[in-house]
């Protein structure tokens, strides 16, 4: 397992961090009862293998099933008895926690009452890296951000994320926080597979510029590039992709992806979920992959692709598969800056 600098900060994280909206039970009609359905005997079992493994970086939102599974992660790590310091938590808020009008979005008074919520239901007295969890429309961001900085100014909160933000709303929040002399964000989590590499566009240049972390969430698709889906596909197909679409992709583009994978990881006798968090693992961008499963076995799975090293040829194969479509100003940039500076994106020694 490597550790990798968090942000422009001086914590070290490690390149798989344990997802756990499996943590808690199914709740009818709720928008992540497809994924979720752990009780607090096996998300014990994943949390132990996980820091077996060497994962020190956990996360987590109130909004997974309810709150309950921050309450899930926090018995956790008090049942195995882990050290605090040895474990990097990290939360989410700004879904609706309740009917009332101010019960979700990233006002001054929802996340005053968000933050002291989850710390009492993790059981801690702080969280490592706090993050917004979308876009909030309506709230000023210099309000968001004048609160965020209380909470860090305060103790109860050591960094502050981001999630789901396009890049020009980044680029301001880190202007507002640099003029005002508030504690910056330093992660983006965000989507990001060999089927949606958007991220690339305009993002990704961002986080390079401004030396933000990047957290990887749904790595496979939604189990999409599991290898169970598709032409070719071994299985029947059966899963949490079946039943919960989400993320959108273009199926014909996955499946060109998996048939690639699928060759790549006949050379190096690796399962197509193993190359398709391989690939994400080699781009220098990426901080962190967050891997959730509701199985060891599923779970032992996506350990292994810390393991697995795609060389040059893979990388190739693979970047040419999943390429971007030319999307102005992209192509102009390219053509003006071509012979200026390396190729971007060079994968990792």
């Amino acid at each position: 397992m490597r550790y990798n600098q968090l942000g422009n900060t001086g914590l070290f994280v490690s390149e798989l961090c344990l997802g756990t909206m499996t943590f808690g039970e199914n709740q009818t009609g709720a928008v992540w009862s497809a994924v979720a359905g752990l009780d607090q005997g096996a998300a014990d079992k994943i949390v132990e293998r996980s820091l077996a493994a060497g994962v020190n970086f956990i996360d987590t939102a109130n909004v997974y099933s309810q709150g309950r599974s921050e309450v899930i992660l926090g018995q956790a790590i008090k049942n195995l008895g882990v050290p605090r310091k040895d474990v990097i938590i990290a939360t989410k808020f700004h879904g609706q926690m309740g009917d009332k009008p101010n019960d979700r979005g990233a006002s001054r008074g929802h996340i005053m009452d968000s933050v002291e919520q989850s710390l009492e239901r993790l059981q801690m007295n702080h969280i490592d890296l706090y993050q917004i969890h979308g876009t909030d429309t309506v709230t000023p961001i210099d309000e968001t951000l004048r609160a965020l900085d209380d909470l860090v100014s305060r103790g109860l909160v050591r960094y502050i994320g981001l999630s789901n933000w396009a890049a020009w709303r980044m680029a301001k929040a880190l202007g507002i926080s640099e003029r005002k002399g508030y504690a910056r964000f330093e992660t983006v989590q965000a989507y990001y597979s060999i089927a949606g590499r958007d991220l690339e566009r305009d993002i990704v240049p961002l986080m390079q510029e401004e030396k933000l972390g990047l957290m990887v969430w749904s790595p496979l698709a939604g189990g999409l590039l599991s290898g169970k889906y598709g032409p070719g596909a071994p299985g029947n197909g059966e899963g949490r992709r079946a039943n919960f679409d989400f993320p959108p992709v273009d199926k014909d583009r996955a499946w060109a992806c998996v048939a690639a994978m699928r060759e790549v990881g006949a050379r190096h006798g690796a399962s197509v979920a193993e190359v398709a968090l391989a690939y994400i693992l080699a781009k220098p961008f990426v901080t962190s992959v967050i891997i959730g499963a509701k199985r060891l076995e599923q779970l032992e799975e996506n350990l292994k692709a810390v393991k697995l090293k795609l060389d040059a040829e893979d990388v190739a194969k693979l970047d040419e598969v999943s390429a971007l479509a030319p999307e102005y100003p992209g192509w102009m940039l390219a053509r003006q800056a071509a012979g200026r500076r390396p190729a971007p994106f060079e994968p990792k020694e």
